[in-house]
């Protein structure tokens, strides 16, 4: 590897920055320069970052709202694109590893004009506008699932199944072993970064369809959007169930340890800490999605035997309280659903991609 650091792009969420901070940490602790290329959002986790700079690089959008809107995206872009061809010339990285986003795309667009090493990596099943624009460009595409749809087949050629780069909490986590329920039940209920509306919407009088046996033991840790707070809290307290209901957990992957069953979306982070932590769930894609990425980050584990599958227009307090039910009556299934998550978790998915990343900057196109 070149004496220039490796630059990380990614985009200012959870879902991009997490598996891009996991390839940081891995990368540093083998003694790489790290910095991180981002948006006005990612500067947002800088802090969580083994990065010795980073550098915000102007981004948009261009998908949905008016042409003048989108016109206005694209001209920032090339904006953006101008400004990381002068931070690349300046550094001179090893390499430039993209992780999705639109932020990611001007520095690695700009890496590939001056013909620096470049990654990918797709944490989805399906691949993202931005990366798909990417892909034909790059020197390698890593992706987090078996199967990524959305790619040419001369890309497959270049594209290597890494797994996604989980942090060093959730391989923390992934530590515990499942607790069979037995007399108490521990209900995890997340919506991703956002939280979900929907969640507050339907498990509350899903909880309380069940009688006063059935809700015996049960204990419930909910993410809730700050405007659902009180309704959702004061739900539960008047069936007198224990539950911690917050916006955010600091300890997420923590609390997935410690649950019996999870009710989530299936963003790419979620799916992937489920799995490498090795947890039963019942999954709820987004259904709004332009790409249908949570639905098929959800199919993919569902194969496993880990998951339930639910469309949310199905997702009903009467079909909830009747999941619950079957789960609670079949703890050695869960069991059994929560080994089938931790062997289809990939573990090591942070060295993977690092070896990867080297072996690219090295000039050498094998994994």
């Amino acid at each position: 590897m070149t004496s220039g650091p490796v630059l990380v792009a990614a985009g200012g969420t959870g879902g991009h920055l997490f598996p891009a901070e996991a390839l940081a940490q891995e990368l540093a602790a083998r003694g790489a320069a790290v910095e991180l290329v981002t948006d006005a959002r990612g500067k947002r986790y800088d802090g969580d970052f083994s990065a010795r700079a980073v550098h915000q690089i102007p981004s948009a959008t261009p998908s949905g709202g008016s042409v003048l809107a989108r016109a206005k995206a694209v001209l920032t872009l090339l904006g953006g694109t101008c400004v990381a061809l002068w931070l690349i010339g300046r550094k001179r990285p090893a390499a430039v590893v993209g992780f999705g986003g639109y932020p990611s795309v001007p520095p690695v667009f700009a890496a590939t004009l001056l013909r620096v090493p470049t990654i990918l990596h797709e944490q989805n099943a399906v691949t993202g506008r931005a990366n798909r624009f990417l892909a034909a460009r790059v020197d390698a595409v890593a992706h987090g699932f078996p199967t990524l749809e959305g790619l040419g087949v001369g890309i497959k050629a270049h594209s290597y199944h890494t797994g996604n780069p989980v942090r060093p909490s959730v391989l923390a986590a992934a530590g515990a072993p499942y607790r069979i329920p037995d007399g108490t039940f521990d209900l995890l209920v997340t919506g991703g970064s956002q939280g979900a509306r929907v969640m507050a919407d339907i498990v509350p009088p899903a909880i309380a369809l069940l009688t006063p046996a059935e809700r015996a033991g049960l204990k419930i840790t909910q993410q809730a959007r700050g405007e659902d707070l009180e309704r959702v809290t004061q739900a539960y307290a008047d069936l007198g169930v224990e539950a911690d209901v917050l916006p955010f957990f600091s300890d997420l992957p923590a609390r997935v340890a410690a649950a019996s069953l999870v009710i989530a979306r299936a963003g790419a982070s979620t799916v992937s800490e489920l799995a490498v932590i090795g947890r039963p769930s019942i999954l709820v894609p987004f259904p709004h999605a332009l790409d249908q990425d949570q639905a098929a980050n959800a199919a993919e584990l569902a194969a496993t035997g880990a998951t339930q599958v639910v469309r949310e227009s199905d997702f009903t307090p009467q079909w909830l309280a009747n999941a619950l039910r079957a789960a609670r009556q079949n703890p050695q299934a869960l069991a059994s659903r929560a080994a089938a998550a931790q062997k289809a978790g990939i573990h090591d998915a942070a060295k993977r991609l690092a070896d990867l990343v080297m072996n690219i900057a090295h000039g050498n196109q094998k994994a």
